[in-house]
């Protein structure tokens, strides 16, 4: 499967958001994603659903909407409600996980579920059959532009062989110091998706750099 592509709009130009959308919408980007903090969960306040019901209705790529927040559980029909195709929520902030993965897919989308750097894959064995997807965390949560962590990497390759031992179609997907030097690196251990930030939209030329995260 061809290395799918989910720029970061955490990192986008949010003075000029419509002209960054447009070149989502021009680019070989596979889907967008959109990071929603709550100050609590992680130590940042991003954006919420105005901006995302805003974002929706000009981007014509799939919303992949990561909620870095407590109980988002109580969140999932007002995700939903803004057409977003994936709806990732972390490992950490649900007491009934599997119950809140079965509830987003009863409302029409996508369930991810999200690890952060020091929660080890082995926690998913009981649901890695019912998610659609995980993120893996390369960076601690919470702000953009931090340094990639190492230990992602193998990180990656014990997901892939959960996985593969399961036998599902999980995708995996990794956030956090994805550019130039680390994706090569994860895509060859097992990465599906890659969620990429500062690298693609501080870029002068981002169109450029997605195409060249879709050859990987």
């Amino acid at each position: 499967m061809a290395t799918l592509v989910s720029p970061s709009l955490l990192a986008a130009d949010f003075a000029n958001l419509h002209a960054d959308i447009e070149m989502i919408n021009r680019s070989e980007a596979d889907w967008l994603h959109l990071d929603v903090m709550d100050g609590v969960f992680v130590p940042n306040i991003s954006f919420g659903f105005p901006v995302i019901d805003a974002v929706a209705k000009i981007c014509r790529k799939p919303l992949d909407v990561h909620l870095m927040i407590t109980k988002p559980e109580r969140y999932i029909e007002r995700t939903a409600k803004t057409g977003a195709m994936m709806m990732n929520v972390h490992y950490e902030a649900c007491t009934h996980l599997n119950r809140t993965i079965h509830e987003i897919h009863e409302a029409g989308m996508k369930a991810g579920v999200t690890l952060n750097p020091s929660t080890p894959v082995c926690m998913l064995e009981d649901v890695i059959g019912d998610v659609d997807m995980v993120l893996l965390m390369s960076v601690n949560p919470g702000f953009g532009g931090q340094a990639f962590i190492e230990n992602t990497i193998g990180k990656v390759r014990r997901l892939r062989k959960l996985i593969d031992e399961c036998g599902t179609n999980t995708l995996i997907e990794v956030d956090g110091g994805v550019q130039a030097e680390t994706a090569p690196r994860l895509v060859k251990a097992g990465v599906d998706v890659l969620v990429s930030g500062s690298y693609i939209f501080k870029s002068a030329t981002p169109e450029t750099v997605i195409h060249s995260l879709k050859l990987l």
